[in-house]
């Protein structure tokens, strides 16, 4: 779930960013639904883990100003952010109300 900075194939991927910190007990928690959620999810979203502690500059940058905070960034720019713990659904709805593509959701509204 480590990020790698980079790479020309990210340019158009959309991306979640896992802010935290080694301390944080819920960022840890977190961070097995995250690695769960980047399987599950590979071909429509790449998920990386920064510590704020050892890249404050970046935390700064995205205003990150609690851990844990996962911020979804589509198309070079931050479009929705979830600050606190959070369960596997709220992540998950976070993702499909920002990445929902038409075949998802037409298999959703089919009983």
């Amino acid at each position: 779930m480590t990020g790698r900075s980079g790479g020309s194939g990210r340019s158009r991927r959309n991306l979640l960013v896992f802010f935290s910190a080694w301390r944080s007990g819920p960022a840890r928690r977190m961070e097995s639904l995250l690695a769960q959620l980047a399987r599950k999810e590979r071909h429509r979203l790449s998920v990386t883990s920064v510590d704020v502690e050892a890249q404050p500059e970046l935390a700064k940058r995205f205003n990150v100003r609690r851990v844990p905070t996962l911020i979804l960034v589509k198309g070079k720019r931050a479009v929705a952010r979830l600050e606190g713990k959070a369960n596997a659904a709220e992540i998950e709805e976070l993702v499909d109300q920002y990445l929902d593509d038409g075949a998802k959701s037409r298999s959703r509204e089919q009983p």
